[in-house]
């Protein structure tokens, strides 16, 4: 069985986490597949998002097997060559150029809230539990950490890592670190509405803007603004810029080229 399936459907490329037997656990089997799809998402031109989500309706991703002696489990580095396979995969999904999506069909516990967190939005169903359960083993949600910060108000982060307990979708939605969260039988619907609000938009915008939010982020103000002023002259003279300011004079919608 493979671990990681994808599926395309128009500008639309699907990953899915194949292990719904052991709640979608991840190993570095998974970690490899998604990034495998990753790079094969960004060399289509045609292919505007990616939408990430687990097999079956249980579990988005319960994080790490903690099944003992598991195959690929990341609880273990090489200590003569430190290069843990769960800090590349999110390096991956942090560099990811294209609009990328978590479906979350189920629960997203431990490193499967970090998953979460390492998309851009998140569509959720209203049930499900979220959350970093770690100290309930007797350890703590470290590499997904930057992740958390980035997305969930700090006091809030703390008493998700420091309890160990989850909430629902719906509770992580009000709080604003779940985008969308509804019912199952809404949930497909609902993501593809907000893909439609992303597909349509100019690829080369959304490209260049990922790769300035990401830089900037990393900067204090002063560079940042410098940069920026750079970045968007830079991207006014791209192809989709200018087919969006005809567009925009002529009143009519725009056909993009990527470009």
């Amino acid at each position: 069985m493979t671990t990681v399936e994808t599926v395309r459907e128009g500008a639309v490329l699907t990953i899915r986490i194949n292990r719904p037997e052991l709640r979608n656990a991840l190993n570095e089997a998974v970690a490899l597949g998604i990034e495998a799809a990753l790079d094969a998402g960004e060399s289509d031109p045609g292919i505007r998002a990616v939408v990430l989500t687990g097999a079956g309706d249980k579990a988005f991703c319960a994080g790490g097997d903690l099944r003992p002696a598991a195959d690929g489990t990341p609880f273990a580095i090489d200590a003569a060559d430190p290069r843990h396979y769960v800090a590349r995969l999110l390096r991956r999904m942090d560099a990811c150029r294209l609009p990328l999506i978590a479906r979350v069909n189920g629960h997203a516990l431990a490193g499967g809230m970090g998953l979460v967190c390492a998309c851009d939005m998140a569509v959720m169903v209203d049930s499900a539990l979220i959350g970093v359960t770690e100290v309930r083993v007797g350890l703590f949600p470290a590499m997904i950490l930057p992740f958390l910060l980035r997305v969930v108000p700090p006091r809030r982060m703390m008493e998700l890592c420091l309890t160990g307990e989850p909430v629902t979708g719906a509770e992580a939605a009000a709080e604003g670190w779940v985008n969308y969260a509804v019912p199952a039988d809404q949930l497909d619907a609902k993501l593809d509405w907000l893909l439609g609000r992303i597909t349509d938009k100019s690829p080369t915008g959304i490209r260049l803007g990922k790769q300035g939010l990401r830089k900037v982020r990393e900067m204090a103000t002063d560079p940042a603004l410098e940069y920026a002023q750079f970045l968007l002259a830079n991207m006014a003279r791209t192809e989709d810029a200018r087919e969006g300011f005809a567009a925009f004079a002529e009143k009519r919608k725009p056909d993009w080229t990527g470009r």
